[in-house]
C-alpha cells in the first residue's frame, strides 16, 4: 500500500471559456514546479461543453495530482471560494487560467511564509503595447492604474487560516479587497518575486473589457 501523498500547498484555478491552449499552459506550469508536494484544483466554472471536455480528458491522465470541479457560472470570486472550501494543503496559491508560473513560483512563494501569512507580489508581465500595462482603477473604474500598482488576485499566497477567515467578494478589485482585509489582522507584504508571468495581451480579459467599456 503506497503512503498517502503529502499536500503542503493547493493551487487554485478558476476557468470560464478560456481557450483551452491557454489553460494547458496554466495547467502545465503547475505541474512542472520544482516544488511538488501540491495539489491543483481546477473550478470550471460552467465553461461551454467543448472546454470541458478538453478539460477532462487532459487532467484525467495527472488525476492523483489534479482535482477537477465544476458548477454553473457564478464568477471567479465564488469560483475561488469553492475551491478554498475543497483544498487539503497547509497554503494556497492562485493561478489564472491565461496565466503561468515560472518553474519556482511555489518555492519562492513558501520560502516567504517564514515571515508573512500572505503575500502579493509583483509579476513579469507580457504586453503588446504600453496601455497594456495599465487596468481600471478600484476607486473609479473610468480611471486606468499601472498594474504594479495593483494587488492581483492570482499572486496571492498564504497560509489557508488566512484564505479561509474571509471569502473573496463577487466584485472588481476582489484581490486587493481581500488582501486589504486580511492586512489588518495577519502579517501581508508585496513582494518583488517576479515568478508570476501575467499576460496583459489577452483581449478577452475581464481588465481589457472593462477598458472598452469605459473608453
Amino acid at each position: 500500500m503506497k503512503p498517502e501523498k503529502k499536500i503542503i500547498i493547493s493551487v487554485l484555478l478558476a476557468v470560464y471559456n478560456t481557450e483551452f491552449p491557454l489553460v494547458k499552459r496554466a495547467i502545465d506550469s503547475v505541474l512542472h514546479q520544482d516544488f511538488q508536494e501540491f495539489e491543483l484544483i481546477v473550478i470550471d466554472d460552467g465553461s461551454h461543453q467543448i472546454l470541458q471536455n478538453q478539460l477532462t480528458e487532459y487532467i484525467k491522465q495527472y488525476e492523483d495530482k489534479i482535482v477537477y470541479i465544476r458548477h454553473k457560472n457564478c464568477g471567479q470570486s465564488k469560483s475561488i471560494n469553492r475551491g478554498i472550501k475543497n483544498c487539503a494543503g497547509e497554503y494556497i496559491a492562485i493561478i489564472d487560467a491565461d496565466d503561468e508560473y515560472k518553474p519556482n513560483h511555489l518555492s519562492a512563494c513558501l520560502q516567504e511564509m517564514k515571515a508573512y501569512d500572505l503575500i502579493s507580489s509583483y509579476t513579469e508581465t507580457i504586453v503588446d503595447k504600453p496601455e497594456d500595462f495599465y487596468v481600471p482603477d478600484k476607486y473609479d473604474t473610468t480611471q486606468s492604474v499601472h498594474v504594479d500598482d495593483c494587488i492581483l488576485f492570482a499572486t496571492l499566497f498564504g497560509k489557508k487560516e488566512v484564505f479561509t477567515a474571509f471569502k473573496f467578494r463577487n466584485t472588481y478589485a476582489a484581490d486587493s479587497i481581500f488582501y486589504d482585509t486580511a492586512s489588518l489582522h495577519f502579517q501581508v507584504k508585496k513582494l518583488n518575486l517576479k515568478t508570476y508571468i501575467y499576460y496583459r495581451n489577452i483581449p478577452n480579459s475581464i481588465c481589457e473589457q472593462m477598458k472598452k467599456g469605459s473608453a
